[in-house]
């Protein structure tokens, strides 16, 4: 039997300023990679930045009855 099962999601946070700043806009995350940076140039400037981030955490299922499986005919 499996201990832990994780889900992987990905996340993308934007900022005017920074990438720093677009990754702190995704809040209480625990683990990140940090798959893409990316900016928006308009007229010769940086008008904004995009991080692109898989985050994972840990799956535990709820404490509740369980379901019966059904069959398909």
């Amino acid at each position: 039997m499996v201990d832990s099962v994780y889900r992987v999601t990905e996340l993308i946070g934007t900022s005017s300023q920074s990438w720093e700043a677009a990754a702190k806009s995704l809040r209480d995350l625990r683990v990140a990679e940090v798959v893409e940076q990316d900016m928006t140039i308009e007229n010769g400037k940086i008008t904004s930045y995009r991080v692109k981030l898989n985050v994972s955490f840990k799956y535990v299922p709820e404490a509740g009855p369980t379901r019966k499986a059904t069959r398909r005919k």
